[in-house]
């Protein structure tokens, strides 16, 4: 164990957003002295994300926490290997194993399950709840994005959310995972338990896989956002107790 908290976190966004959602967690994490760093990858590929936040990571002075929401659970399951992570931090995310993706972990859904309302793709490139087309344009159905991705935010905020979706890229989706670093590294898991993007028993069984640490909090899939203080509560406890393997 390390004698002190790990000083840095970084940051990794989901699919359909930028990182501008960790505002609030950014803000309580540096307000407790850490340095923390937020990545903007463009979600356009695995590989091309994995080495975003890799650059990140190359720029720190020491360890680091590095913490994913929603498909950033697979980015830092692929860059986590590098040499400053010293433990990783799920946040209602996909966890997958070896030669696994989002893709092939969303592919078969429990009967019952919510099934979020992903288009089929446009130039290789996937909108959240763009639900028809007319005259050319493209519509959002902002209500449903409000109740799939970000039910416990208000509703202004969620269709600005829903307005401002950054394109999540098909490569994305299928990139698959080489070696996952949850399988050398510890890793703790926040499920969201009212998520209705990935079920939260999905969320318990993919951390129980990797031998999280998990703990629960009442809260929807945006949890990054309407719960900043529970994100911000796991990632101390990472800080203090992740083994330094720098």
């Amino acid at each position: 164990m390390t004698s002190e908290l790990v000083q840095n976190v970084v940051l990794v966004h989901g699919g359909f957003v930028d990182g501008s959602g960790w505002r609030e967690v950014y803000r309580l994490l540096t307000d407790d002295g850490f340095r923390v760093s937020v990545v903007q990858h463009p979600t356009r590929s695995l590989a091309g994300d994995a080495a975003a936040t890799e650059r990140v990571l190359d720029a720190l002075d020491g360890p680091a926490i590095l913490v994913g929401h929603a498909y950033g659970g697979a980015v830092i399951t692929e860059a986590g290997n590098h040499d400053r992570v010293a433990g990783l931090v799920y946040i209602a995310a996909f966890v997958p194993d070896k030669g696994e993706s989002v893709g092939t972990l969303i592919a078969d859904p429990e009967p019952g399950a919510p099934v979020p309302s992903i288009l089929p793709p446009v130039d290789g490139f996937l909108f959240l709840d763009r639900d028809r087309f007319l005259d050319r344009d493209r519509f959002l159905d902002r209500d449903r994005f409000h109740a799939s991705f970000a039910a416990d935010l208000p509703v202004a905020e969620a269709e600005f959310m829903a307005d401002a979706q950054v394109p999540w890229g098909l490569d994305a989706l299928g990139g698959a995972i080489g070696e996952p670093a949850w399988r050398h590294k510890p890793s703790w898991y926040l499920v969201a338990t009212d998520d209705r993007m990935i079920p939260p028993p999905v969320q318990r069984a993919m951390a129980r896989r990797a031998g999280s640490t998990v703990t629960g909090t009442d809260a929807g899939h945006a949890v990054y956002v309407s719960r900043p203080d529970a994100v911000a509560d796991l990632v101390r406890q990472a800080a203090a107790d992740a083994v330094d393997a720098v």
